[in-house]
């Protein structure tokens, strides 16, 4: 009983250190953690948080993703829970997408909305057809691939990513 207690004393606190770091960072950034505001954790709307708060606010993430009550999470109870993050995810995203895209106004992308720009298109091609023959190979792909997974960690992605051109 007391290891149960221990690991779920670890667990409360793994996500109120989560909690916070999701906090601090903002919701502007590219971190994927969980977003939370300064007003939920001030459960009592002093202006500040508590040890208190943090703690009640991790127990209550983990009271709600123990679904059968039991004091732990099972592989089942954490997919669920990843699950449910990854889709509210994928609405804000969508939505977002759909915001910046939709030239029409209609709430929908059609085909040419989803195009990528000429200019971006083109820059793209170019960095992938390495040798310069117009034309992209297999080999050329995946050197691409392999330089994106590992050289341009902390980059911007929006900017020059250092490549050949």
């Amino acid at each position: 009983m007391k290891r149960t207690t221990f690991i779920t004393g670890i667990v409360v606190a793994a996500l109120s250190v989560t909690a916070v770091a999701a906090s601090a960072k903002g919701q502007g950034g590219k971190h994927r953690g969980m977003q939370i505001n300064f007003e939920e954790l001030d459960t009592n709307g002093d202006g500040f948080v508590t040890q208190a708060e943090m703690d009640a606010h991790a127990a209550a993430r983990f009271a709600k993703m123990d679904t059968n009550g039991d004091g732990a999470l099972s592989a089942d109870e954490l997919e669920a829970a990843v699950a449910e993050r990854a889709q509210e995810r994928a609405k804000k995203g969508a939505a977002r997408m759909i915001e910046h895209r939709d030239a029409n106004g209609d709430g929908v992308l059609s085909q040419d909305e989803m195009k990528p720009k000429a200019e971006r298109s083109a820059k793209m091609f170019d960095r992938l057809d390495s040798d310069g023959d117009g034309q992209i190979s297999k080999e050329e792909f995946e050197a691409a691939r392999e330089k994106m997974r590992h050289g341009h960690k902390g980059k911007k992605r929006d900017g020059d990513r250092g490549g050949d051109n």
